[in-house]
């Protein structure tokens, strides 16, 4: 278990969140911070299989797509 300082502001946030959320302000950091390294991961990955891609076989896909319209309630 390591110490993290906040400032009081974001501890007072915090603090509040966690009562509303019924969860410890321990818990409801370590989610917090769960969540941020999970959205940074995803988009390093995402990256990652985008430097990948060849706009050939993105192509080959698209040209598999029907040429029709759009169920009623898929139209904007």
């Amino acid at each position: 278990m390591r110490t993290v300082r906040l400032p009081d502001s974001l501890h007072a946030t915090a603090k509040t969140l966690a009562k509303q959320e019924h969860v410890s302000i321990n818990q409801l950091i370590s989610t917090a911070v769960a969540e941020k390294i999970s959205a940074l991961m995803t988009e390093d990955y995402l990256e990652a299989r985008a430097k990948r891609g060849k706009r050939r076989d993105f192509m080959a896909i698209l040209a598999k797509v029907p040429d029709a319209e759009p169920v009623e309630h898929d139209k904007l």
